[in-house]
């Protein structure tokens, strides 16, 4: 006859992961905890006794369902889900479609740089940032991306101070994103960004001849040229900065191909030769032209997993020796585990951010849940169209369908394989993803690229944490001020 568990030591509901001799063991709350294997059965029989030292970090942590302090783990979901509560934050406006580069891997379905068919009127820019206003939300940010934005830069130009003086009409914070490959860059253009507080993102795919291979210019040039020589511009406006405009350091993002998987280290350092403090290691997508040149650029996900944890290790043997350079994706996971805060990472959230996180605004005022969404729709197919700026409403866009199905098709309750994950605190599922590779908005997990890398990603993260000396050295990417 089994035997009942004392109540005092029922257990409250979890989940777990069982790697390298221990149980690593999560909550809805955010908390974690890793027991032995001898803990974690004591635990899960109910033979813990009161006196238990263990008994008593588990309660603490809200794994003990007659110890639990309510007040302490409400407070601490609600930091973690405000986000469902806010409207979204982050609209992507594409300014143009045209492209003066020919990325490997390009996902915004870029056409050529004389073809101006694709570039956003000003009209529906302005009707887009309206849009963007209409959000509950008291912080927007608003991120111009192409193709290569500057390409439409008299309009982009117009924008960006038509939604500086929306914005002190509106009474929110307004921030200003500008994503672009610098290779039209000058100084006109960089003073009147500069004097609008437009923070600056570019890609760097690391050394030169590794980031020529994937990003090339049309005009045959070095792109790595033109986007160290701004990165460096931007760094030196930055440290001679005194008051206002505020100028923000330029940020990069590095695209992992097939090329990239023998060099982990050699782009980490090229990060941090150009004064860079924070590198984003993302995997391809398979949209758009990364998709069809998959044979040839694309890898596994047990492969990318390995680059990565190989470059965050190695970040984190240099931040041990006093350089300052934090992994992105890394800094958000240890935000959600050790702040109890969502630091606004869409790809991570529950349910994801589409359309209640993101809008992206297609060149022709279409409105898409998210900017891969975006995407598909260029392709053909406009599964995740929410509206249009010139015809629909906000409350439209919300109570849209494909806005509903994002919303329920990314809620890790339900899906099977995500319900009893360990990472399922801090994790998310991308419909778009799901629907482009596996023809279900749904998708299936067993089998799921996506979830296989952020699984490798997850496991990296708490494999360094477990030395008490790396969660000390990490715990100070997400110190405050």
């Amino acid at each position: 006859m089994a035997v009942k568990a004392p109540e005092s030591n029922k257990v409250f509901h979890c989940q777990w992961r069982e790697r390298s001799n221990e149980y690593l063991v999560t909550n809805d709350f955010g908390y974690f905890i890793r027991l032995k294997p001898a803990e974690f059965d004591r635990w899960t029989r109910g033979k813990m006794a009161k006196t238990d030292k263990c008994r008593s970090r588990l309660a603490e942590r809200g794994f003990v369902r007659d110890c639990l302090n309510f007040e302490d783990l409400a407070s601490k979901w609600k930091k973690r889900n405000t986000h469902m509560f806010l409207g979204p934050g982050l609209h992507i406006l594409v300014m143009t479609l045209r492209c003066n580069h020919t990325c490997l891997y390009c996902q915004s379905g870029a056409v050529s740089a004389g073809s101006k068919k694709t570039d956003m009127p000003l009209e529906v820019a302005v009707k887009s940032v309206d849009t963007a206003f209409d959000s509950p939300r008291q912080s927007i940010t608003i991120e111009f991306q192409g193709g290569e934005p500057l390409l439409n830069w008299e309009v982009l130009k117009q924008t960006v101070k038509y939604a500086r003086e929306k914005e002190k009409r509106a009474g929110k914070e307004l921030k200003l994103a500008l994503v672009s490959n610098f290779a039209l860059m000058d100084k006109a253009k960089a003073d009147d960004l500069m004097s609008n507080e437009v923070s600056m993102c570019t890609s760097l795919d690391g050394p030169r001849r590794l980031h020529n291979r994937n990003r090339r210019w049309r005009a045959g040039a070095s792109s790595y040229d033109v986007t160290v020589k701004w990165i460096k511009e931007f760094q030196k406006q930055h440290d001679s900065q005194s008051g206002r405009p505020r100028i923000f350091k330029p940020s990069a993002l590095l695209t992992v191909s097939k090329y990239s998987m023998a060099y982990p280290s050699q782009i980490v350092d090229e990060y941090c030769r150009l004064g860079l403090d924070t590198i984003f290691i993302r995997p391809l997508s398979m949209i758009g032209y990364a998709a069809k040149l998959w044979d040839k650029i694309g890898y596994t996900p047990k492969e990318f997993v390995g680059f990565y944890r190989d470059a965050l290790n190695y970040i984190v043997e240099l931040n041990r020796k006093g350089r300052n350079i934090k992994e992105k994706t890394c800094q958000m996971i240890l935000e959600k585990l050790f702040n109890f805060e969502d630091p606004g990472y869409l790809d991570l959230m529950c349910p994801c951010g589409a359309s209640i996180g993101q809008l992206a605004y297609n060149y022709d005022g279409a409105i898409y849940t998210c900017d891969e969404a975006r995407m598909l729709g260029w392709e053909g197919d406009g599964l995740f169209k929410v509206g249009n700026v010139s015809e629909d409403s906000y409350r439209h866009i919300m109570l849209n369908a494909a806005t509903k199905a994002c919303v329920v098709s990314s809620n890790l309750e339900q899906q099977p394989m995500c319900h009893r994950c360990a990472y399922k605190p801090y994790c998310g599922v991308c419909p778009v993803h799901n629907y482009a590779s596996q023809k279900s908005i749904w998708g299936n997990m067993t089998a799921n690229s996506r979830c296989e890398i952020f699984m490798g990603i997850f496991d990296a993260v708490f494999d360094i944490l477990k030395k008490p000396s790396n969660e000390a050295l990490l715990r100070k990417w997400t110190a405050k001020g």
